[in-house]
């Protein structure tokens, strides 16, 4: 019998799972796809859908009777409060959200650390201070993946990585830092609230750590599709998870995960000189410290203009393959000028804390001599999704951060060389892609459920490094200093743009 691990990923756009072999190569996939609605003013998603798509996506995985250990990966950070009996207090908000400025704000003075709109302890203490009524009956809070294992297992707990992405961690003493706790707290005694943060909080554990097992009532949730007693791994973010899958946990490696968001994770040598607002602080499964520059907006604007093409193809009896039009438009846009031929688009569906926008509006501007062809047009589609990412980067740079290899996964790179090459132009760095790059972060939390029982005492980059990664096939490119400059061209335009988005957003 064929030993399988098995990773499950609640992502922005698809719940997928994937089942790897011993030999930690995909094996099977299943998947179900979602969105998130916009609701009262708030980003959020329906966990009843969570649990119907996540027994779905685990429908399409077979021999599912030969998994030896899972675990539970999402979309890090928003806010999930509960009561004592585990009833939700208030609707889902994701990391999407930018409600939590004042919040935010006053955290990251108290605590001399970033603490950006869409972690945990900003949305809780922006409910504080918005004097929200269910504040006083919380019990709980955690995030999506952390609710989803503890549904399954009984165990109010998620791996050091997602748990960064709540409140700040001490990689001293692997746990929340408690320096931070003790001022938050100072900041809560001025309201009547029998609750402590520290209680509150799901418990931190390492990646190798078993963080219980599939119970019978868990089995249950999932429709009888797995067998009680499978061991979990700690639930991680996806972050963690996309670390993971590009074998960049150790010093000196990054990786930029492109989807639906998109983020680079830089693992550090030292911590940075000072707190930057741009620049999230979290760590890799192992509780290393990690520089990681997130933005809100990647590739939904592109998405969008695909339905459109696509949409304009069927007036003309033309039905094509959805993966199949995504490849040649990407493809297309290789011939467009290295500077997209004076076109500038504005990818922000979203809010974009990097350039200080809580809201977005998605524009195209172009001057009335550009030469608006249809790759051109895709090249600055393409050129926006790294954009923002590339303003932030920049910081890494001016504070001398080594990155020995960048690695590129997720949706953005699925068409070969295309996001490869622009996102090499976009950060003046060598970016290799895997053949496993499209399967990001499921396939990391699969390797973690591994890790789990094939650790046997290493270190997780030993781990990866030795026994997954040693025969692994990538390619990587250098950036062409003709495309890197092409992109320094359509990166002073689009922030010389910006003022145009601050203006549509106060008046549309």
């Amino acid at each position: 019998m064929t030993k399988a691990y098995l990773g499950i990923e609640l992502g922005s756009t698809r719940i997928k799972a994937v089942a790897i072999d011993e030999k930690h190569m995909p094996i099977s996939t299943g998947d179900y796809t979602w969105a998130s609605s916009y609701e009262n003013g708030i980003w959020t998603y329906e966990l009843q859908e969570a649990i119907e798509g996540l027994k779905t996506a685990l429908s399409g995985v077979e021999n599912r009777e030969n998994i030896e250990a899972m675990g539970i990966s999402a979309m890090m950070h928003g806010y999930l409060a509960f009561d004592k009996d585990w009833n939700l207090l208030v609707p889902f908000r994701t990391w999407q959200n930018t409600i939590t400025g004042q919040a935010a704000e006053e955290l990251t003075a108290a605590f001399g650390f970033n603490i950006p709109q869409r972690w945990s302890i900003a949305h809780l203490y922006q409910a504080v201070l918005n004097g929200e009524e269910h504040v006083h009956k919380i019990a709980h809070i955690t995030t999506l993946a952390g609710y989803i294992h503890y549904l399954l297992t009984g165990v109010n707990a998620i791996g050091i990585g997602e748990a960064s992405g709540m409140f700040p961690i001490d990689s001293g003493i692997n746990n929340y830092d408690e320096k931070m706790l003790t001022a938050f707290e100072e900041k809560m005694a001025a309201y009547d609230y029998a609750w402590n943060i520290r209680e509150i909080l799901p418990k931190v554990l390492m990646a190798g750590q078993e963080a219980g097992k599939l119970t019978e009532k868990g089995a249950e949730i999932l429709g009888g599709l797995l067998k009680p007693g499978i061991p979990f791994a700690p639930a991680e973010g996806d972050a963690g998870t996309g670390m993971t899958a590009t074998n960049a946990v150790a010093e000196r490696t990054g990786n930029v995960s492109a989807g639906t968001s998109i983020f680079s994770m830089v693992v550090l040598e030292k911590m940075l000189s000072r707190v930057y607002p741009e620049i999230d602080m979290v760590t890799t499964p192992a509780g290393r410290p990690v520089a990681m520059v997130h933005c809100n907006n990647c590739t939904n604007d592109m998405n969008a203009w695909v339905g459109i093409l696509k949409e304009t193809l069927q007036l003309f009896g033309k039905e094509v393959d959805t993966g199949e039009l995504y490849t040649k438009l990407y493809q297309k846009s290789l011939e467009g000028d290295l500077s997209c031929g004076d076109i500038t688009v504005y990818n922000y569906m979203a809010g974009e804390p990097v350039t200080g926008f809580d809201e977005g509006r998605p524009i195209v501007l172009r001057s009335p001599n550009a030469d608006f062809s249809l790759a051109n047009f895709l090249r600055a589609q393409l050129y926006s999704t790294l954009a923002t990412l590339a303003a932030g980067m920049v910081i890494l740079e001016e504070e001398n951060v080594a990155i020995d290899k960048l690695m590129g996964h997720g949706g953005l790179f699925k068409t070969p060389v295309v996001g490869q090459k622009y996102l090499a132009a976009a950060t003046n760095s060598p970016v290799s892609v895997m053949e496993t790059a499209g399967e990001g972060g499921p396939y990391g939390m699969a390797l973690l459920a591994a890790f789990l029982k094939e650790g046997n005492g290493r270190s997780l980059d030993e781990y990866l490094e030795k026994e997954v990664f040693a025969d692994a096939k990538e390619t990587t490119l250098v950036p062409d200093p003709a495309d890197a400059e092409g992109f320094r061209t359509y990166l002073t335009r689009f922030k010389k743009g910006l003022p145009v988005m601050q203006a549509a957003i106060s008046n549309l």
